[in-house]
């Protein structure tokens, strides 16, 4: 193959990378914009906030109960049919939410559009796992964390051009959808057959091929969980204003957004493997700072989630074909495992020990991840 067909290959490839993050972009935001928006029309209808809280965990424990259905999904319909469909229920699921306006039925409504937009979710990522290039799948994967990032960031900006009453907001989220699924067709023939090669590898099949991995993905989701809901209360021990402390978690915020790119990059440079264990021990220093040197929640924000986009690096470097489905499925899994567990324990250690159980608790975690991750390596 001379130069020009190297490079328009490349091209074709870089395509198809980009309809799919487009796809996954268009996602985040429809999802960052119902979030904020049913939880307002619920505190409007005078619902309190426990029941408020009760209706927004339907959505991702609806996330979690259909991952290890993800391959089977994919084998048995194909992965493009999976993914468009899920797009269309989508769809139809927030179309039912905003019709409804009633707090009982949206339980298991918000319970079924985490359901259906999960193996939208897995099957994009494993997309752009399986298409980026293995001499830039960092900085590609570091794109596609921070697009997603700043995607669930842009959708509640979205209710300040719409409002939150009405059928506007809804529209808008019903046609993120619809337009998802638009992106995702008009590259689905560029996309490759993930799905159907090699030996089927179920979700529970994977964990013992990757468990210090997916351990890794619990860790990340529940240290970004437990941080958005238990920081405040963290500041207000210290007497940090409100303002304050949200312009803080927006720093923190915005350096999970601006450096996944150069993270990828240097995992490039590196490996995957290797910037993971940098960015956890980060993170513990961070943790160990943090009552101290508040400016380095920057830099706290961007080496927390990068122990995710280094993790999905090395599932890419690392599995391919079903294996590739299952190990996504997985890491959507723990995530969930992880936004459910960590966020509870880090408040019941802030009940015992006051304020300082929200760091001890994260740093704890993060060293025991670190540590066990030396010993791996030692003893491979």
């Amino acid at each position: 193959m001379d130069r020009a067909e190297q490079d328009s290959g490349e091209t074709v490839q870089w395509a198809a990378i980009t309809g799919v993050i487009a796809t996954v972009s268009v996602f985040a935001i429809a999802q960052g914009l119902s979030y904020p928006l049913l939880s307002f029309i619920l505190q409007r209808q005078g619902v309190s906030p426990a029941m408020i809280g009760l209706s927004a965990a339907m959505t991702p424990i609806g996330f979690i109960v259909p991952s290890p259905l993800v391959p089977a999904l994919a084998g048995r319909f194909g992965a493009g049919r999976t993914a468009l469909t899920c797009a269309a229920l989508s769809a139809l699921v927030l179309a039912l939410i905003g019709w409804t306006q009633n707090v009982y039925l949206w339980f298991p409504l918000r319970f079924l559009i985490g359901a259906v937009t999960n193996p939208l979710y897995v099957l994009s990522e494993v997309w752009v796992i399986a298409l980026a290039p293995p001499t830039r799948r960092g900085r590609v994967m570091g794109i596609y964390s921070t697009i997603i990032s700043a995607g669930f960031a842009a959708g509640p900006l979205c209710l300040l051009a719409v409002g939150t009453e009405g059928w506007p907001p809804f529209v808008v989220g019903i046609a993120a959808f619809l337009f998802c699924g638009a992106c995702l067709a008009s590259v689905l023939a560029r996309l490759p057959k993930v799905d159907e090669s090699g030996h089927r590898v179920s979700v529970l099949g994977f964990v013992p091929q990757a468990w210090l991995l997916l351990s890794a993905v619990v860790l990340a989701a529940g240290f970004e969980q437990a941080v958005l809901a238990l920081l405040p209360v963290y500041g207000t021990h210290y007497g940090i204003a409100e303002a304050r402390m949200s312009a803080l978690l927006s720093v923190m915020i915005a350096g999970n957004i601006a450096m996944q790119v150069p993270l990828g990059l240097l995992a490039e440079r590196l490996t995957a493997r290797l910037v993971r264990f940098i960015c956890v021990s980060m993170t513990v220093l961070g943790c160990v700072l943090l009552p101290v040197l508040w400016p380095c929640v920057f830099i706290w924000g961007a080496v927390s989630y990068g122990i995710y986009t280094m993790s999905i690096i090395e599932l890419g470097e690392r599995f391919t074909g079903s294996a590739l489905v299952a190990g996504n499925a997985a890491f959507s899994l723990m995530w969930g495992v992880g936004g459910i567990a960590v966020p509870p324990l880090a408040g019941s250690a802030m009940d015992v020990v006051g304020a300082g159980g929200l760091p001890m608790t994260l740093g704890a975690i993060c060293l025991a991840l670190a540590v066990v991750t030396v010993i791996r390596r030692r003893m491979v």
